[in-house]
């Protein structure tokens, strides 16, 4: 974990991609061979990284993605800023279904989700209510909404 002083600029694009390239770098991925890094910037600062760690029970692999999102969930983000994804293919890879809806607990209306190519010839941006319209929100769990 470390912290970024800097808005949504090309700066931070490029910190979030060159520490998600790095995250890359540990990926376990023995059965793929296929390495994904992720970098996740908060909305109080802080930087947080992940890699895709896979199972030989493939069911239980995990995508870089959560890794990133659960490593600063587990230091206290709640609010997700920017999500940078990095792989090593011809065009920006998007994120799975279940990399969506983790994302979308700690999306707002102005996050930003970010895929790239490893060598940074192209980018691809949304916003979460692009990548997963009608996503299953947790304000669907208000004491209020519950008694309807």
């Amino acid at each position: 974990m470390s912290t970024i002083d800097t808005a949504h600029t090309a700066e931070l694009r490029e910190i979030l991609f060159q520490k998600a390239c790095e995250a890359r770098q540990n990926a376990y991925a023995p059965y793929s061979h296929f390495q994904v890094g992720a970098a996740v910037y908060t909305a109080d600062g802080t930087l947080h990284v992940g890699a895709n760690i896979e199972n030989a029970s493939y069911g239980l692999s995990c995508c870089a993605e959560r890794v990133a999102l659960f490593a600063a969930a587990a230091q206290g983000m709640r609010q997700l800023h920017t999500l940078l994804v990095a792989a090593d293919t011809r065009e920006p890879v998007s994120l799975c279904g279940a990399c969506r809806q983790v994302a979308a607990e700690f999306a707002t209306e102005h996050t930003v989700i970010i895929c790239a190519t490893v060598a940074g010839s192209a980018y691809k941006t949304w916003g979460i209510e692009e990548l997963l319209p009608q996503f299953f929100h947790k304000d669907a769990f208000h004491k209020d909404a519950l008694r309807k």
